[in-house]
């Protein structure tokens, strides 16, 4: 059973105060290793070579279970289920979750195959080999699955971009552990955890690239403080103890990451107590992300438990540290850039905690300011390297409405607006392009991936220049068109042409289960993973579910039910490909990319057409230009016709209306 031990929640502006009341200002008043390349240029694109996460894992401490069997689970009803392991970050389980089992999960560790959702800790009581569940969870909830952050082939950091904290997390998180570029308080840095590898070593099963060490010192570095990389200590209460005293004898602060959330390995909080002179002012704060936050002084000295997820620790020192070194260096703080600006679409929050949640912000017609949220989780590194910078949403608020007012807080004193702003479907397709754009012009450009739908949505609000979309009318055969004119964007919007993908089944080498249909998922034995509502791929799912549901005479909710997977969705074709690469589904629905990134087998079923809509009012800007003008030259279409599964033709780059 994972232990709770939070104590009471101090809200952010309490723990600031006892800091302040804590600390002794005292101290008197400089091709690059990643920690060192905060401030520099990049001198060449990044692009990943591997998922980030590399499977499927836990966000939370709780128990592994299939999400539908605690449906109607709750404090007077609860759902009983035998414990069948435990498995810890780092280690690849060696066991399923069958009907009726649970296994107990760590925060970061791998999913068990069979299991689909974990319960919060918090929402269960553990027995004697079992356990009550309280609550009920949906497909996919408290998981972060493979590639959701970052996946294999995308194009994350473009040349020219100056290089921060964010950037740096970006890097290390794809196992860069140089970069080439154009060419203080001393802060002890410590990174927790069994399943971190450092980068630039192969990575295995289980683990992942240890971001937080290399991100902090880079946030150091940019509040004029020394970092001191100390490494990674795994969770060993001794290890991390010699750590943690050195830090103190090096450094007039010691940073952590890890060891102070809610679970059995979380052990930070016993070793500073065991420290003479210590003084725990706290271990929990009222903020997401960043709760499992731990405050302490040992003879004087700041201690502070930063949550291992990347984005809660960034935002916790964002918060927390960074005033703290910067006085310690004799630097008042800068004052903090704020903007006013509209929420793009409904954004949900926790009304139990203050809420920090990055953003994307983008301007309309009326050059008012839109943020969109960046999605990815506090776990997601990507989370804070795309976003411009944050909103706070108030304790007791769990919604903000489209249109709702906001303050946005800059990561940086000015806010740059792009010369091309792509809102839309993602595809390693627009990856190429833009790509090509950056370098051949240096133009800057930002895509926020938010679905076709979701793009064409942003073109009717003036947010966007350009949209990818890949949407199939059910009703007509064609694509794009239809849902161009059903959302009455056919007199502001021109629709280019793009190219063809191959869509089709994406299953294990050799094809085990025979898998050739879509009648094939009905089958027992046969496990799938869906796509997101929204996405273009749902579409074709449901279509050709539909079909098949008239065809045997049944409702198609009765044939959803008979598909083993169906409500559990993956937000990119790249995760559909780990999801069976991994052995946790039978088969997805996929493009042929992103099959053979993986070595799987691909049978292909249909071909589906990526087209890009454009605001007409923006034909002339010299950004929408440059991006038409890349995506009708012969060089692109080239490239593309080296790409398997992508197919220009003599449409691609120029006006379908």
């Amino acid at each position: 059973m994972v232990e709770k031990i939070f104590r009471s929640l101090l809200s952010l502006e309490d723990a600031r105060r006892a800091i302040e009341s804590n600390i002794q200002y005292s101290i008197p008043v400089e091709y690059v290793n990643i920690e060192d390349s905060a401030g520099r240029i990049l001198a060449e694109d990044i692009i990943s070579t591997i998922n980030v996460p590399g499977f499927d894992k836990s966000t939370v401490d709780g128990y592994a279970v299939k999400a539908k069997e605690t449906f109607g689970a709750n404090e007077v009803n609860p759902k009983n289920f035998r414990l069948v392991g435990r498995v810890e970050p780092g280690a690849v389980p060696d066991f399923s979750v069958s009907n009726g089992e649970a296994a107990e999960i760590a925060t970061g560790a791998m999913l068990p195959i069979g299991a689909d959702a974990v319960v919060m800790v918090e929402n269960t009581r553990c027995l004697e080999g079992n356990v009550e569940v309280y609550s009920s969870v949906t497909p996919g909830e408290n998981v972060m699955t493979t590639g959701t952050d970052i996946m294999v082939g995308e194009y994350l950091l473009r040349r020219y971009r100056r290089i921060t904290l964010r950037e740096v997390g970006v890097l290390a998180a794809v196992g860069r552990r140089r970069v080439k570029v154009f060419g203080k308080p001393k802060v002890a840095i410590i990174s927790t955890g069994n399943e971190l590898q450092e980068p630039e070593t192969s990575l295995t099963d289980a683990r992942i690239y240890d971001v937080n060490l290399y991100a902090l010192a880079a946030a150091v570095s940019e509040s004029y403080g020394i970092p001191i990389c100390m490494g990674i200590a795994r969770d060993d209460e001794e290890t991390i103890k010699e750590m943690v005293i050195e830090g103190l004898q090096k450094a007039d602060i010691v940073l952590t990451s890890g060891s102070t959330s809610a679970g059995r390995s979380d052990i930070l909080p016993k070793i500073v107590s065991s420290l003479p002179g210590s003084k725990i002012v706290a271990h929990g704060l009222a903020v997401k992300p960043g709760k499992p936050t731990f405050i302490a002084f040992v003879g004087g000295k700041l201690i502070v438990g930063l949550p291992g997820n990347p984005t809660s620790a960034l935002m916790i020192f964002h918060e927390i540290v960074k005033p703290v070194i910067k006085r310690l260096a004799g630097i008042e703080e800068d004052e903090e850039s704020t903007i006013e600006g509209y929420i793009a679409i409904r954004t949900f929050s926790d009304r139990g905690r203050e809420e920090l949640l990055p953003v994307h912000i983008v301007k309309d017609g009326s050059n008012r300011n839109f943020v969109y949220p960046t999605f990815g989780g506090s776990g997601a590194i990507t989370t804070l390297a795309l976003a411009d910078g944050f909103i706070r949403i108030p304790f007791g608020v769990d919604m903000l409405n489209e249109g709702d007012k906001v303050q946005m807080h800059l990561f940086s004193q000015k806010l740059k607006i792009p010369d091309l702003t792509i809102i839309g479907s993602h595809c390693v397709g627009v990856d190429v392009l833009t790509m090509e754009i950056t370098r051949s012009s240096h133009l800057s450009v930002k895509t926020i991936n938010v679905g076709s739908l979701g793009g064409l949505q942003a073109l009717g609000r003036g947010e966007a220049d350009v949209a990818g979309i890949h949407l199939l009318d059910e009703d007509s055969g064609e694509y794009n068109k239809p849902f161009i004119e059903r959302l009455g964007l056919k007199d502001s919007v021109i629709l280019f042409g793009g190219y063809w993908r191959d869509q089709g089944f994406i299953v294990s080498k050799g094809n085990p289960k025979r898998i050739e249909s879509f009648e094939d998922l009905i089958k027992p034995g046969i496990r799938f993973i869906n796509r997101n509502k929204g996405s273009g791929t749902r579409i074709i799912i449901d279509k050709n579910l539909k079909s098949l549901a008239e065809k045997k005479g049944l409702e198609f909710e009765k044939l959803k039910s008979q598909i083993e997977g169906y409500e559990l969705v993956a937000r990119s074709h790249n995760s559909v490909a780990a999801a069976v690469h991994h052995g946790r589904a039978d088969v997805g629905i996929g493009i042929k990319t992103s099959a053979e990134k993986y070595g799987l087998d691909f049978i292909p079923h249909s071909l589906e057409k990526f087209d890009f809509a454009v605001n007409k009012e923006r034909v002339n800007k010299i950004g929408v230009k440059t991006f038409l003008e890349t995506l009708r030259s012969d060089a692109f279409k080239e490239t593309l016709k080296r790409m398997s599964g992508i197919h220009p033709d003599d449409s691609t780059g120029q006006p379908l209306q």
